[in-house]
């Protein structure tokens, strides 16, 4: 039986060499390529397909979501596990919506993550033990959040405009033209009743959006 190939896409070179150890430990697996961009990532799944792909959504530029989706457009059986600080649910729910198998937060314990790749491997979806509760909490209560009007493209554009990054500057992260970031702009106020800006990043901090970026320079 083959070994389960595994690509690392993270943008700190330190935390890449310690999931590689750890995975590496793991009888069967082997950690086949690294990336430490969105583009890097695309690129080195085209060169070499993973059995599964773990990302970080916090990345220079694009996030992760841009990850998931550029992948998932070559190969739409591509098995992606997100791997990230952020604990909210509302962008565990975009990663899912984008193509991810599985979420897992880097607060949980290692074996976790192992868990999840297997999982993944297997055909299965994983999230983990925080994220389980957070989605039982909020079926329960019956709250919705307001991202749930929105697309994840939308939601990532969100988080862009709410972090303080221009038009210019958005556009050229995610590779589109500035009319469409200012599309994406005015359907995303719209569909949030947002008159302003600031609207916008107030809906951001309520999400937990704007945590993403303070806790690893991008969406975490």
């Amino acid at each position: 039986m083959s070994d389960l190939t595994i690509l690392l896409v993270d943008d700190h070179p330190v935390v890449r060499a310690g999931y590689r150890k750890l995975i590496e430990l793991q009888p069967g697996y082997r950690v086949t390529g690294e990336a430490d961009s969105t583009a890097a990532a695309y690129l080195a799944y085209r060169r070499e397909p993973a059995d599964i792909v773990v990302v970080d959504l916090s990345m220079p530029g694009s996030s992760g979501l841009e990850a998931i989706r550029r992948i998932r457009a070559v190969d739409r059986k591509a098995r992606i596990l997100v791997f990230t600080m952020h604990e909210g649910l509302s962008y565990a729910l975009k990663a899912f919506e984008a193509g991810a198998a599985g979420y897992v937060t880097k607060s949980s314990p290692p074996e976790a993550l192992i868990a999840a790749i297997a999982t993944i491997a297997a055909g299965g979806k994983a999230v983990s033990d925080d994220i389980a509760h957070e989605i039982a909490v909020e079926r329960l209560s019956g709250r919705k959040s307001p991202l749930e009007a929105l697309g994840p493209r939308e939601v990532e554009i969100l988080q862009l405009i709410a972090s303080g990054m221009t038009t210019d500057e958005i556009a050229d992260a995610l590779s589109l033209s500035q009319k469409t970031i200012q599309n994406y702009h005015s359907g995303i106020k719209a569909k949030l009743n947002a008159r302003t800006d600031a609207n916008l990043v107030w809906v951001a901090i309520d999400a937990g959006l704007l945590e993403m970026r303070a806790a690893g320079g991008g969406v975490a």
